[in-house]
């Protein structure tokens, strides 16, 4: 209602959407919640999310630790200024391509840019969907993608979460294994000599003929071959995604034809 107050959002959101003051002025000039987030970005793409915290951020500004709090919260709430930050531009984003398909396809693969430009992102809790100001408008931009496609909007959210699981859960996968990849060659010694192990690697050394046949034809197969890129495979399973959205639509044409016939 006019005149109402309102409503109050959880602490975090409250800051981004504008609900709450940026914090007084500091005993000196130069620190700010965008200020802190900058510094914690920086941190978490160095040195991965396990180094940040309010202390090593503040170090790294020059200031006290409880100076920070004069802007930010806790540390949880640092971690939602992060996302959000992580998404930053997506209101200015515009996806190129000719008809919903290759849209979409491009709104993924930014995502995941976004995901190795700051690997940190995979390794941030998820207790509810974002609903950071440039996280919503990153979800914007993907709905647009699907106008005209005839799908019910709670189709093209789904559609939208399906793509986001995918895309963080492969993220996550290559930062890890990335991570994996370096710590055998740290623990090789001097002369690198321990194996970096991959999955089609572990199968040859692993699987005999006799039991595992077919595991066995793929392993010895990519080995003649070259195994796919990680991007490749990205690629792979998100245009399987989007075989099932054209099957989707397909089928919510069908059913709209048939729905018109029948009256």
């Amino acid at each position: 209602m006019p005149g109402d107050e309102p409503t109050r959002l959880p602490p975090g959101l409250d800051l981004l959407w504008g609900r709450r003051g940026r914090g007084k002025r500091g005993p000196r000039a130069g620190l700010s919640a965008d200020a802190i987030v900058e510094a914690a970005v920086r941190l978490a793409d160095a040195e991965g999310l396990e180094a940040v915290s309010m202390a090593r951020v503040a170090h790294e500004l020059g200031f006290t630790t409880m100076s920070l709090y004069r802007h930010v919260a806790n540390k949880e709430e640092l971690l939602q200024l992060m996302w959000n930050a992580s998404a930053l531009g997506a209101e200015k984003l515009v996806l190129e391509g000719d008809g919903w398909r290759a849209r979409l396809r491009m709104w993924a693969t930014i995502q995941r840019e976004m995901m190795d430009r700051h690997p940190w992102v995979a390794q941030m809790p998820i207790a509810a969907p974002p609903v950071a100001p440039n996280s919503l408008a990153f979800v914007e931009r993907g709905l647009e993608t699907l106008d005209g496609t005839g799908l019910a909007d709670v189709d093209k959210l789904r559609i939208l979460g399906l793509l986001s699981s995918y895309t963080l859960s492969e993220a996550r996968m290559a930062y890890d294994a990335a991570r994996a990849a370096r710590a055998a060659a740290a623990d090789g010694g001097s002369d690198g000599t321990a194996p970096l192990w991959t999955f089609d690697a572990l199968l040859r050394e692993l699987v005999d003929e006799k039991t595992y046949p077919r595991l066995h034809r793929i392993a010895w197969e990519s080995a003649s071959g070259g195994e796919p890129s990680e991007r490749e495979e990205f690629l792979f399973g998100l245009d399987r995604i989007l075989d099932g959205v054209q099957a989707l639509i397909d089928s919510r044409l069908r059913d709209a034809c048939y729905g018109w016939r029948a009256r």
